[in-house]
């Protein structure tokens, strides 16, 4: 079904401005809606401060962040440095 607008309208989101913004700024579709559809539920004060603490990934084991990979389903980090398998996470 043809929509008007840009290719990424998508309907079913909540807080389409904002959803705008995240893929401009470079996060992925999926990512972006998200964000914006916790920001709408919750408002946007509230987004990301829900959840436990856990340490930044330069603080984890190369062995902690393979496992990380695996269990998100990522494939070919098994022979990536400590420093490429961080960005590969935090890009995923």
């Amino acid at each position: 079904m043809p929509t008007s607008g840009g290719s990424d309208n998508q309907p079913q989101l909540k807080d389409q401005d904002l959803y705008e913004t995240l893929r401009e700024e470079g996060n992925s579709k999926e990512k972006a809606a998200r964000i914006s559809n916790a920001a709408a539920n919750r408002g946007r004060s509230n987004v990301g401060r829900s959840g436990g603490e856990s340490p930044a990934y330069e603080e984890w084991t190369v062995d902690e962040l393979r496992e990380r990979a695996k269990e998100l389903d990522m494939h070919g980090y098994s022979d990536l440095t400590k420093d490429d398998l961080i960005d590969k996470l935090r890009n995923h």
